[in-house]
């Protein structure tokens, strides 16, 4: 495969992403982690009193405020789970991802299969060579501050996904919103919205190790605190076909969100100090060449507490007769590191997001995403125009 740009070494990608970010205090980033919970997660009963407006979205589906904070979040039967576009709630429940809660949520292994590719329509590249994902230099702060990782419960229960910081159109320097797979905020074709969503950059920011992480201070574990979706966007053919292997939707596979800090605070760009510009435009794959893809893979032989990097020519995958072809490279990050995103250099050197992990093989050989054109362009419009001078 000729490539027009030159391949860019891991090195040199994370130079692009060693951005500069603000120094974290401690005030706020200590009442957002907490302290350890105990092996039942605690912090469900805890939290701020649930905002008017989504009480009464809540009320609307019948659901009690007060009952759902304590637990009713719980109740995943199918009148319960909320499916729609316009449908999606999720108050902050306040203290709820304690450290340790964190440290053992599950990655969403069944979304992260190569699935049913037999659709191909003589356009897909032969599969890649294997790359071998390399643990990101620490602190994270410095070397990939947009980068972190996402939590939120479903019906199996807490999950992790991975995800990075973008820039907001409306709200330049103070972005709030953040890109990450539609399958880390929707069940596609059989179920709905998941619930608790929460976003950390920098998770973990010293790569400790998980016996090291039980006596680790909070700004290690949340350098800059917990953030929750106060509103959720994916793609709608995300949420009519997205399936289990990814399905007819996997191409479509993508979700902006905008988020909020648990206590308060600056706005998520601010306090991180960096976010991304989205490239909805980037070349064909024979052009674009070598394509970065950051995450948090959590499914063995990883366990979700380090970043990881993999950078790679980029080739096409074609999943599904009428969808778009998508991205594909080699790389053996496996569950838990969905969402992340991929990053290519834009015409000033400086990385843009162009993709995002959604899915990949069992054997953990390569990785797909869906390339980013006018569908994503308007669902990332439409999110900057709904909180424009906020």
């Amino acid at each position: 495969m000729r490539s027009i740009r030159p391949l860019l070494a891991a090195t040199g990608l994370v130079a692009a992403l060693a951005l500069t970010a603000t120094a974290c205090g401690g005030g706020d980033e200590d009442k957002a982690a907490g302290k350890p919970a105990a092996s039942t997660p605690a912090g469900d009963e805890a939290g701020r009193e649930i905002p008017a407006d989504l009480a009464d979205r809540l009320k609307e589906h019948g659901v009690d405020p007060e009952k759902w904070k304590d637990g009713e979040w719980k109740n995943w039967e199918k009148d319960k789970w909320l499916r729609s576009a316009k449908d999606f709630v999720n108050p902050v429940i306040e203290d709820l991802w304690k450290p340790e809660r964190m440290k053992t949520a599950k990655s969403p292994t069944k979304t992260l299969a190569a699935g049913d590719i037999s659709g191909d329509q003589n356009v897909t590249d032969p599969e890649p060579r294997p790359v071998r994902a390399e643990p990101e230099k620490t602190p994270y702060t410095d070397h990939a501050a947009p980068v972190g990782k996402v939590f939120f419960d479903s019906p199996e229960g807490s999950m992790v996904c991975s995800a990075t910081v973008i820039k907001d159109p409306k709200n330049p320097g103070k972005s709030n919103l953040v890109w990450t797979a539609g399958h880390c905020v929707h069940a596609g074709a059989g179920g709905g919205w998941y619930r608790n969503i929460m976003f950390a950059p920098a998770y973990n920011n010293t790569g400790k190790s998980s016996a090291d992480l039980q006596n680790a201070q909070p700004q290690e574990i949340a350098p800059y605190g917990q953030y929750w979706a106060d509103w959720v966007a994916t793609s709608n053919e995300w949420i009519s076909d997205g399936g289990p292997t990814g399905g007819d939707g996997a191409a479509y596979d993508y979700s902006v969100m905008h988020v909020t800090p648990e206590n308060g605070g600056k706005s998520l760009e601010e306090t991180v100090g960096a976010a991304l510009d989205v490239d909805f435009d980037a070349p064909e794959a024979s052009s674009i060449g070598s394509l970065g893809a950051w995450g948090y893979p959590a499914a063995p032989p990883y366990d979700g507490l380090i970043m990881h990097k993999c950078v790679d020519n980029a080739g096409r995958l074609s999943i599904a007769p009428g969808t778009p072809t998508m991205w594909r490279i080699g790389c053996s990050m496996t569950g838990g590191s969905s969402g992340g995103g991929w990053f290519a250099a834009g015409p000033d050197g400086k990385s843009v997001l162009v993709s995002n992990t959604s899915i990949g093989p069992v054997t953990s050989g390569w990785l797909a995403g869906p390339r980013l054109g006018e569908g994503a362009e308007q669902l990332y419009t439409m999110m900057s125009d709904k909180f424009a001078g906020e």
